[in-house]
């Protein structure tokens, strides 16, 4: 899966010339939180969030008058708070790919290029979304919860186990932590087609331990 699957395409920017008071605004209609910045030629030279233009804006504990802080507003503009230093990543890169940047960089989104022209954004949200399409969170059945070495196989053994009640994976995760000098495997899936005593029986002679199987 691509990044270029994940994105909004084609989104809404600003030019770097647009006040802080018409940026917040087309933030709250279009209901954004950051907005690429680009020039009049199309390139990508900056980007602006929420916060930004929030941290620009005057404190409430200031003297100014109401009037004095409107026009000191409107005559900030957005490339004054603007991050110039924009993290960014390709359309054709993997999608695990921009949530690994946006974990290790702590951002909530990235402007996505072909090549030098700016396509799309991809967010949090849209991988929170991707998220729970893979988890199966919009489908019913069962969540089970297994605990696993992690050995070559495991996977195939589980789904074996399934198919032998007759019941049908739709969603999977995967996560993976230290147990002592082991890495040990926790597998998250939800599977219809199958009630809950069928699935313990199958599973138990595959896995370590089934730690939960609930309906969902």
């Amino acid at each position: 899966m691509f990044v270029r699957e994940r994105m909004t395409p084609n989104p809404i920017t600003i030019s770097p010339d647009t006040s802080v008071p018409d940026a917040l605004r087309l933030m709250r209609d279009k209901t954004v939180r950051r907005l690429p910045v680009v020039d009049g030629k199309g390139k990508l030279v900056g980007i602006v969030s929420d916060k930004d233009l929030l941290h620009a804006s005057p404190s409430p504990a200031t003297s100014l008058s109401i009037w004095e802080i409107t026009d000191l507003l409107s005559k900030l503009k957005v490339m004054k708070v603007m991050s110039k230093d924009v993290i960014t990543v390709q359309e054709e890169a993997p999608v695990e790919e921009a949530a690994l940047i946006m974990v290790d960089r702590r951002v909530g989104g990235l402007p996505v290029m072909q090549g030098e022209k700016l396509v799309g954004v991809i967010t949090e949200t849209d991988l929170f979304r991707l998220l729970l399409e893979m988890l199966g969170g919009r489908r019913s059945g069962l969540r089970v919860v297994v605990s696993t070495s992690g050995d070559k196989g495991t996977l195939t053994k589980i789904s074996g186990a399934v198919t032998t009640t007759g019941g049908n994976i739709v969603g999977l995760g995967v996560s993976e932590f230290e147990d002592g000098d082991f890495p040990r495997w926790e597998i998250m899936f939800k599977v219809q087609g199958a009630t809950k005593e069928q699935l313990v029986q199958a599973l138990q002679p595959v896995v370590d331990e089934v730690l939960e199987v609930r309906e969902i």
